[in-house]
């Protein structure tokens, strides 16, 4: 889900770093498309479509999958799957932090796109502009 304003850690140059030194062939299509394979999972069944294209394979569009940490949730976190749920975390006691990873289901890419503290105002914001 989006954040935005102070606490919030945007991945875009890395993300722009990696692909590129995969397009000069520094790096192999299966050290960039290693995403879990439940990560995989939650971004077919649970993620949030962007209309970014999958900057390796091109076959489809990222999916963006949001997953949530925090005092009284999983050690492997929460994924997220509706504003609703994320503004529930957000109202809780404790310190929550959100990663929004983009997957592409087709070659599982995968990338943290940006990660933030969750608060009641970021609840309510949406994950359509990983860009």
């Amino acid at each position: 889900m989006r954040g935005g304003g102070s606490g919030e850690i945007d991945y875009r140059l890395a993300r722009h770093s990696l692909i590129s030194e995969f397009r000069k062939g520094r790096i192999a299509r299966h050290e960039v498309c290693d995403a879990h394979p439940e990560l995989v999972r939650a971004a077919r069944e649970l993620g949030d479509e962007t209309s970014i294209p999958c900057p390796v394979c091109e076959q489809g569009n990222v999916v963006l999958v949001t997953y949530v940490f925090g005092p009284r949730l999983p050690a492997f976190g929460r994924c997220i799957t509706t504003r609703k749920e994320l503004l529930a975390i957000a109202r809780r006691p404790g310190e929550f932090t959100a990663y929004v990873v983009e997957v592409c289901p087709h070659c599982s890419w995968n990338h943290l796109a940006r990660t933030f503290l969750l608060t009641p105002a970021r609840g309510s914001a949406t994950t359509r502009s990983a860009r």
